[in-house]
């Protein structure tokens, strides 16, 4: 059958090929099961507590498998085995590639970190130390399909003629016909064995894991790796393509000069006299988890709930109407709200779906004045998209879970005060000056606390889900006094504007719970301010503009309130916000949330399910009561279009379109490229402080 002439090696290939081409299905077979041991290595190196390879997660990973080479079975045997063993180094290229990116990034590798490569080659010449000896397994398979995908490109055509046609062939309807029947068959125990499994996760464990999309990991966990990157293609796809609302021309002219007469109206107060009076100043921001205001100054059992922010309040400008403006991104919405000043999205996260997209955040601009740029949060990296989010806002380092010790297990991960004080060792010794924004953790639901740091008498809220919030808030509230007494040790209390504020509610849902706490019945009005309101300080040098601001705010508002007291112009900035602390309030000054509801601090709209303007309520605040809707309705249309023009902005990445028109309009009128135009501003600035 074969020359004497040929080799041992091509006699043995030859062979291999003549029977895979006469056992139908059987490479399939063997791909799969390589395929099948490669994730399940893959499963085991990644080392993720309750992410283990479950007898299920088999069954999803196979039917992945099966969805993914079904269409092989049509072609004849050289084009199938070639196309198998591209597949299988394809696989595992990309599960390596996962595999490196998340001993570094505790994430997964997607679309949009693809189109960010910079955040991948930001690796760089720490790569050599993800790597791992054991890591050969992955590719061991690779000494053997490779020369063998060579011989049945080159050879194998010549060799299965010379082999000739085995006895009793079928004629070629009856091939296809098989192929098509078997690769039907495939595809449908595939879908079946994948979707079946993926849909009864999606209905019990994992709900809601694909509507808020929070983290990569999750997705994983409940679709598989395979799934995890199919589904990653389908949702940038659909999001980016399919359900990308197309803004005309018109529409984005319209969104332009609403967000300039923002920054015109932001413009007008840099006349104010605390306008750059904080020039030069180091800033520390801290976002408190599920950091509510009604339990601020409040006692139980004889004890004060929150001492150190109490006393905080007497050198400090407490925002006693503060709003958060978060949506179904939560801790993410809270973060993007108040370093960005853009309103989230209704549904999702921006740092999920928008992450690539441009934005004007504080830690860019201040990175822009040659501020050191720095964001602390002890959770996995990967977490809300943080990694890809995070240096698209220009932030010099990212600390997250794997940089810190994890002395003090508190909740989902690291307490707050060990979170704190492993910070400051950082933020003490970085170039001033500089911006730290921490992102606390610790009072995360459910709120659980261990029985040493349970330190209030709850009474009858013991073991309830309230009692258990209360000492978790008891808890961050001392580890601020421990942060606000270091930075006084490291000389910095002085020099630095010093920012605390709740990023969310607490999602407890029991009105009973807050009534037993609150000792009163609550009116919807009250409800609706209570889960809505969260803390607000903001402590300057000198203890400047120190004490209670009943003028109505929201986390929209930070960044150009700080950016306002360090001298930095935040009028040619796409902000919707405006400075809290001028010397006069913003008249007619509101407050807009994401679900349609608004206040200026004397009514309160909320609207109603069905969306119909008439059949919301228009609130008197001072009155705790319903009044006349004629108080809200001229509002209410001013309220639908921030949302709706912050929408288009961000969904559609119109901030780098309107930067861009920017550029072209400055070269055209022999205008200073963007850097000049950076230094320019810069100087500007700084003139406007002297």
């Amino acid at each position: 059958m074969f020359p004497n002439q040929r080799s041992l090696a091509r006699r043995g290939m030859s062979t291999l090929l003549v029977w895979l081409e006469r056992l139908k299905a059987v490479d399939l077979l063997l791909f799969a099961a390589v395929i099948m041991a490669k994730l399940y290595l893959f499963s085991q190196f990644i080392g993720m507590t309750k992410f283990e390879m479950t007898d299920k997660d088999k069954l999803i990973e196979l039917g992945a498998l099966m969805l993914l080479s079904f269409w092989t079975i049509w072609l004849p045997a050289r084009g199938r085995i070639v196309a198998l063993i591209v597949l299988n180094l394809i696989v595992s290229f990309v599960l390596y590639a996962d595999m490196i990116y998340f001993r570094y990034f505790q994430d997964f590798i997607s679309v949009p970190v693809l189109l960010q490569f910079s955040q991948v080659d930001s690796l760089g010449g720490s790569i050599g130390t993800l790597l791992s000896w054991k890591d050969i397994v992955f590719f061991i398979d690779w000494m053997v399909i490779v020369p063998f995908a060579v011989y049945v490109i080159w050879f194998g055509r010549r060799d299965l003629r010379s082999a000739g046609p085995p006895r009793g062939a079928s004629p070629v309807w009856l091939k296809a016909a098989v192929r098509i029947v078997l690769s039907a068959v495939i595809f449908t125990v595939g879908t079946s064995l994948y979707f079946s499994n993926v849909n009864e996760a999606k209905r019990t464990w994992g709900q809601g894991i694909f509507v808020g999309n929070w983290w990569n990991l999750s997705i994983y966990n409940v679709t598989g790796a395979l799934g995890f990157h199919g589904y990653d293609v389908y949702r940038y796809v659909k999001q980016n393509y399919l359900d990308a609302a197309t803004v005309t021309a018109e529409q984005s002219s319209e969104a332009k000069q609403w967000i300039e007469e923002r920054g015109d109206l932001r413009g007008a107060l840099e006349q104010d006299p605390l306008f750059g009076a904080y020039a030069g100043s180091n800033v520390v921001m801290v976002q408190l988890e599920a950091f509510q205001n009604f339990m601020v100054g409040k006692s139980i059992g004889g004890q004060e709930i929150t001492p150190n922010l109490n006393k905080l309040i007497d050198t400090s400008a407490y925002f006693s109407q503060f709003y958060h403006q978060t949506s179904q991104g939560r801790t993410s919405d809270g973060d993007f709200a108040a370093n960005c000043s853009m309103q989230p999205v209704t549904n999702g996260s921006v740092f999920i779906q928008y992450a690539s997209h441009e934005f004007d955040c504080m830690s860019k601009i201040l990175k822009e004045r040659d501020y050191a740029t720095t964001v602390f949060h002890p959770y996995e990296g990967g977490f809300w998209n943080r990694n890809t989010m995070y240096h698209n806002m220009k932030y010099d380092k990212f600390y997250s879970l794997k940089h810190f010790i994890l002395d003090e297990k508190v909740g989902w991960a690291l307490g707050d005060k060990s979170f704190f004080r492993q910070s400051m060792d950082v933020v003490a010794d970085q170039q001033k000056p500089f911006y730290s924004f921490m992102i606390t953790l610790t009072s995360h639901h459910p709120y659980t606390m261990p029985d040493t740091e349970k330190k209030l008498d709850v009474g009858s809220l013991d073991g309830t889900i309230m009692g258990d919030y209360l000492q978790a808030v008891h808890y961050v509230d001392a580890a601020m006094g421990e942060l606000v007494d270091r930075m006084k040790e490291e000389g910095l209390w002085d020099n630095t504007i010093f920012v605390a504020y709740g990023d969310h509610d607490n999602s407890i849902k029991d009105w009973k719970l807050f009534e037993t706490f609150l000792g009163k019945p609550l009116s919807d009005l009250d409800r609706e301010m209570i889960q809505k309101q969260v803390a607000m300080f903001v402590h300057l040098p000198g203890d400047g503009q120190a004490g209670t601001h009943a003028n109505v705010a929201g986390q929209l508002d930070i960044t150009p309130t700080i950016l306002h007291l360090l001298g930095i112009s935040t009028a040619d900035r796409y902000m919707i916000g405006t400075p809290l602390l001028t010397a006069q309030p913003l008249e007619g000054k509101k407050v807009v949330l994401r679900n349609g509801a608004f206040t200026d601090g004397t009514v309160y709209y909320m609207p109603s399910g069905d969306g119909i303007t008439e059949n919301g309520k228009c609130w008197n605040i001072a009155a705790g009561a319903a009044g006349d809707m004629n108080a809200c309705l001229g509002a209410i249309e001013d309220a639908r279009t921030e949302l709706n023009m912050s929408d288009q902005i961000v969904m559609s990445d119109l901030i780098d379109d309107f930067k861009k028109q920017g550029a072209v309009e400055a070269r055209a009128g022999g205008g200073d490229d963007g850097e000049a135009a950076v230094a320019a501003q810069v100087e500007a600035d700084a003139e406007a402080v002297r």
